[in-house]
């Protein structure tokens, strides 16, 4: 197998030649290009860096030798700051929440009030870096049998009345226990109480017992108001949680961390299981559920990449 050719370096006797053949002769960048064998870009570059110098003649003043030359068109790379005072990173984080704002926004700010201060990539790390030290997460390490998640999935599956031809969207309510991470769905034809209801009572079957609690997401078919400690469940709800010995637990509005667990088996039920279904037709929920139940089957009995185990196993 024939050897790749190695690029050539570019030397400061080709940055004379370049700076001769554009000023003294008058050729184009690409005429350059051609006849040094040097690329187009390159060319480009060395003549940026030449009038930012305030080299735009030939021949060059006297005193720039090679040594000379080469410092004052590359002496600004790596240039350290002059200016080491920080900016206000609190200050920043609580700018990058307001709409509209960005990065790069706020540096070019910070440069304008410090010309000589710290560049963009060095602005971004410690931005980053903030943010990791202030914005703590707590890691929730999930009891066997203390806790089950549950949520209606974003994705519905189209069904078709077979007597009228109609089609009407049939959404999947998930359900994950937390330390297991076994994973049970279900098709409804609404979102409304009963449909919720029938999930909760068909999960729990599914998982053969009953949690300490369940983390619901604060559906307003079953809650009134969502409070993590003293919800207002609806009456429905609250007698079937009763007669289950269980708690309910809705989450806070636009807290997705308090159901992760559920949020993540949402997205591996529309990846793992109706994204396998999209091109099959179905004509009744039962029908539906039963293409379900069995890709189900497969998920839950899949061993899990990063710990080994299935999540059947697991439970």
């Amino acid at each position: 197998m024939p050897r790749r050719k190695q690029a050539r370096r570019t030397s400061v006797r080709d940055i004379q030649a370049i700076l001769r053949l554009t000023h003294e002769q008058g050729l184009s960048v690409r005429e350059v290009s051609e006849r040094l064998k040097i690329s187009k870009t390159t060319v480009s570059t060395y003549l940026l860096r030449a009038r930012e110098a305030g080299l735009s003649c030939w021949p060059l003043p006297p005193g720039h030798h090679d040594a000379a030359l080469e410092r004052l068109l590359f002496g600004r790379a790596g240039r350290p700051p002059q200016d080491l005072s920080e900016p206000n990173f609190a200050l920043i984080a609580r700018e990058l929440k307001r709409k509209g704002v960005t990065l790069t926004l706020l540096w070019q700010e910070y440069r304008a009030a410090h010309p000589d201060g710290y560049g963009y990539t060095w602005f971004c790390e410690h931005v980053a870096a903030f943010e990791r030290r202030t914005s703590a997460t707590f890691r929730n390490r999930h009891a066997a049998g203390a806790v089950m998640q549950t949520d209606y999935a974003g994705q519905t599956v189209p069904v078709i009345d077979p007597a009228t031809g109609i089609i009407y969207p049939a959404h999947i309510f998930v359900a994950v226990l937390g330390a297991s991470n076994l994973t049970f769905a279900f098709a409804s034809s609404s979102q409304k109480l009963p449909d919720w209801i029938e999930g909760q009572v068909r999960a729990l079957a599914f998982f053969g017992g009953v949690t300490r609690a369940i983390v619901c997401d604060n559906l307003k078919a079953g809650v009134v108001k969502a409070l993590w400690f003293e919800p207002t469940l609806n009456a429905t709800f609250a007698a079937m949680a009763e007669h289950s010995e269980t708690t309910i637990l809705p989450t806070r509005s636009r807290k997705p961390r308090d159901k992760a667990k559920v949020e993540g088996a949402v997205l591996i039920v529309e990846r793992w299981i109706l994204a396998r279904l999209r091109n099959r037709s179905f004509f009744s929920i039962a029908e539906l559920n039963a293409a379900i139940a069995e890709l189900l089957e497969e998920l839950n009995n899949r061993p899990m990449r990063h710990v080994g185990q299935s999540r059947r196993e697991l439970f």
